[in-house]
């Protein structure tokens, strides 16, 4: 454990930590975009800056990227820093100059760590009147919409597709401010856990194209906790739900199981619990006929699986 000081206060945080972990774990708000749980720092974005003092005597400081800074015992910072809040707004600024305001037509609208993150830091006001640049997006498959022109250039999408999903199909093209992430020509990605992009990235670069279909604000659906149910792994799902009908699956975190992420077929693969004409009881095939059985009779007789032939 290690004993550091936010803004005159005193906390018993872990050591391992940086001080973005340890401010998050301890209720504390700073903003930020690049970090991730389960990718780590990289100090991309400038957006959790703080200011850092040498001692309790020392009234200058330096401002600090919180998620790049270890957690170190004796450690002083501030967060509401006068100097520290200037420049998290002025990045949120920077990012909102070229991000479209098409918040109420985004998939994401409401559900937002972009919005999150811009209330959080008081931005409000655009002074860029000039052309926003734009880009052009790609058709990813039959999965996953993307709209490059609400990319905040956080990386997350490339650290996440190849160093933890180990694709190598989506990377970052261009430099300096003008970047693009996607894949070297139009085409469904290859990554059997490409699907997570869609929570990694805090923006709709990247979005469910299932969940489109049917669409509805994500504070109108109803989930609740679930297992999938797709294979024997028992990876923990926040299914949604809108009007009777599943619209939606979402990761659950699970330390032990699945953590962060899901495979594709967990995330898309609901689409035949809406079906009027799905398997509702147990059947067994008898030569060419399906027989419709009840519970006793699907227990007996070791029955393999649903409609499955013997051999």
């Amino acid at each position: 454990m290690a004993t550091i000081h936010v803004d005159g206060k005193e906390y018993e945080v872990n050591g391992a930590d940086n001080l973005l972990e340890a401010c998050l774990s301890l209720g504390l708000d700073i903003p930020y975009f690049c970090w991730h749980p389960a990718l780590g720092s990289v100090g991309a974005c400038r957006q959790c800056a703080v200011k850092q003092y040498q001692n309790a005597e020392d009234t200058r400081g330096r401002l600090v990227m919180s998620c790049m800074t270890p957690a170190s015992d004796g450690t002083f910072i501030s967060i509401d820093d006068s100097e520290a809040k200037q420049f998290r707004e002025s990045v949120v600024e920077w990012l909102m100059t070229n991000h479209p305001h098409d918040c109420p037509v985004c998939e994401e609208g409401g559900n937002c760590h972009l919005q999150d993150m811009t209330v959080m830091t008081g931005h409000s006001f655009r002074r860029y009147r000039f052309t926003k640049r734009t880009h052009r997006n790609q058709d990813l498959g039959p999965f996953i919409s993307h709209e490059m022109n609400r990319c905040i250039a956080c990386y997350r999408c490339v650290r996440y597709y190849k160093d933890y999903a180990d694709g190598t199909d989506l990377g970052v093209y261009g430099a300096h401010d003008n970047v693009y992430f996607g894949r070297p020509e139009d085409g469904t990605l290859e990554s059997e856990f490409s699907g997570n992009l869609v929570e990694v990235c805090p923006t709709g670069v990247f979005t469910d194209k299932t969940h489109s279909e049917r669409y509805n604000r994500k504070w109108d659906m109803q989930f609740a906790p679930s297992i999938c149910q797709q294979c024997s792994i028992g990876c923990n799902i926040s299914p949604g739900e809108r009007y009777g009908e599943l619209r939606r699956i979402e990761n659950r975190y699970n330390g032990t199981v699945n953590r962060y992420f899901l495979c594709d077929r967990g995330r898309f693969g609901y689409g035949y619990v809406n079906l009027k004409d799905r398997p509702r009881q147990p059947v067994q095939r008898r030569g060419d006929d399906l027989i419709t059985l009840n519970a006793e009779q699907a227990m007996q007789g070791r029955r393999i699986s649903c409609a499955s032939r013997r051999k």
